[in-house]
């Protein structure tokens, strides 16, 4: 086999290889040799077919196996002979009028890993902001969760319906005067001001009294799941049976021991170890984006433009993609085509820190042991469908570079752990609104405004901050990989299109990773008979 370089720019490499006609002939034979005794032909023998027919029968399928063999195998010892360290697959194309007889030229070309020095881990400084967990916010989540468990009594005779009340009613829905299917119910119980019916219903019952009819008037909104009730108007025939208010809530042991609990202190307990879970996950997040920022200032060194490409594109699709949701999506796609070259250096940073936590990681010793790569691929796993789950962890196992973009997340946790055990670490305690406020912070200190909590329509398309975007980086040997086959996803169960709670904040992840997808907003649904909760 005879290599020649042919080019050789930054990180880029070009080669010509030729692998002569002898080799793969001297292959072919064998193959020829290896399976002629196992072939029956009628005439011959078992075992005994003449070489020449088997060339005959099989001869292009051989040729194609032993023509693929070799220029993997040439591949390989390239790689091998030039020291190199690809960031990417090799590129690879075979000359025009190859033919079997002849020669076999190929041009490679390739991107490869640059050469770093390992960075010191001595030195390091981290500041961890903590937040304590006050009584009063153990407070607030006992009443959050005394809300969920509310109970109603009977109201007084003759009182009126406020917000924080229930009604219990019967109901029918009427699209210019007739029914509507869906739209009937009986004996409904519905707590105004809760937001679970479509906009007007709630806010039209307020003030009524046991015993009272009354027809209201409200309009579907435009997103409504069922397409025959979008941004049409519809009457209610209403009939209120019973007004109740909430019942007195006491935290205390009874409380407790209606949920499954021992008493209301173990409740506490329970409650304060998981804000003290969210708030440690926000501190680690903090610290980690100090220890980036470190390591990011210290080292500029040339990356490989596949990497960078790659990295971008998937930071581009979570955007464009959380950009055709917002409520003006042509507005929210310009916006964030404003910001396209931050986002692309934000792409070069997170290969750069993926190249010097991998080279961290190797040159310390840092490792993932089979057994919690079998525990990420049997996580990874669930989240197919049973029937395909067998055959991801096939594909796993058998794709190297598919195991490796699963592992690089642990792999990443664990030199970021190492680190921080290296690192001479003082504590201070601040608030949430501070860690919050430190975690969005730019390079430059700038922080960005809070989002506002309202459900309000929201001006940003990017849903996390650039900064945040900045913080995660790639893989363990820090080269992409390539995607797996996308397998049928779970289809989540149908639900009532009633009374939709509102999702919880998402917690904060503990990376600070590429802009994450918003949850869609439920939507508001009207009450309906089979939708009632019931």
């Amino acid at each position: 086999m005879q290599i020649v370089e042919t080019s050789n720019e930054g990180l880029k490499r070009a080669y010509s290889v030729t692998i002569a006609a002898a080799d793969i002939a001297a292959r072919i034979d064998g193959e020829v040799k290896k399976i002629a005794p196992t072939l029956k032909m009628p005439g011959f023998r078992p075992g005994k077919v003449p070489a020449n027919l088997v060339r005959k029968m099989h001869g292009p399928a051989l040729h194609q196996e032993a023509l693929q063999t070799s220029i993997r195998e040439a591949i390989d010892q390239l790689v091998s002979d030039k020291g190199l360290r690809p960031a990417t697959q090799p590129a690879v194309e075979l000359a025009d009028g190859y033919d079997q007889g002849k020669d076999a030229e190929l041009a490679v070309s390739l991107e490869v890993l640059p050469v770093i020095e390992t960075p010191s881990t001595d030195g390091l400084k981290l500041e961890k902001l903590t937040v304590p967990i006050a009584d009063a916010e153990v407070d607030e989540a006992v009443m959050r969760i005394a809300q969920g468990q509310k109970t109603f009594i009977d109201a007084p005779e003759g009182a009126v319906a406020a917000d924080g009340d229930q009604i219990v009613i019967d109901f029918v829905g009427k699209l210019d005067g007739v029914a509507f299917e869906g739209g009937t119910a009986e004996d409904s119980p519905l707590e105004l001001g809760a937001g679970r019916f479509i906009p007007g219903f709630e806010e039209n019952l307020v003030g009524v009294k046991a015993g009272e009819e009354k027809t209201i008037t409200v309009t579907f909104p435009e997103d409504y799941p069922a397409e025959h009730l979008k941004g049409q108007a519809a009457t209610f025939d209403i009939t209120v049976k019973a007004v109740k208010v909430a019942g007195e809530f006491v935290a205390d042991d009874d409380f407790a021991k209606s949920l499954g609990l021992e008493s209301i202190e173990q409740l506490r307990g329970l409650l304060r170890g998981q804000l003290e879970q969210e708030t440690a996950g926000l501190t680690r997040t903090q610290m980690k984006r100090q220890l980036l920022d470190l390591l990011a200032a210290g080292h500029d060194f040339e990356v490989p433009p596949s990497m960078v490409e790659a990295e971008f594109e998937q930071i581009w699709q979570q955007l464009t993609q959380e950009a055709s949701q917002e409520e003006n999506p042509e507005d929210a796609l310009k916006e964030i085509e404003a910001e396209k070259d931050d986002y692309r250096r934000i792409a070069v940073r997170r290969v750069r820190l993926g190249l010097l936590l991998s080279e961290i990681g190797q040159a310390n010793g840092v490792t993932i042991s089979n057994q919690e790569m079998e525990m990420l691929v049997r996580q990874a796993a669930q989240q197919y469908r049973e029937q395909d789950r067998q055959r991801f962890v096939e594909y796993v196992r058998s794709e190297p570079m598919a195991a490796a973009q699963l592992r690089a997340p642990l792999y990443e946790d664990k030199v970021v752990d190492f680190l921080f055990d290296k690192a001479e670490v003082t504590e201070r305690e601040v608030t949430r609104d501070e860690l919050q406020a430190a975690i969005e912070a730019d390079e430059d200190g700038n922080v960005a405004k809070p989002e506002a909590k309202e459900a309000a329509p929201k001006k940003k398309a990017a849903p996390k901050k650039k900064a945040a975007a900045e913080d995660a980086a790639p893989a363990e040997d820090a080269a992409p990989a390539d995607e797996a086959p996308a397998a049928p996803k779970k289809k989540a169960p149908a639900k009532a299109p009633v009374e939709a709670e509102p999702a919880p904040d998402a917690a904060p992840a503990e990376d600070a990773a590429a802009p994450k997808k918003k949850a869609a907003p439920k939507k508001k649904a009207a009450p309906t008979e089979d939708a009632s909760g019931e």
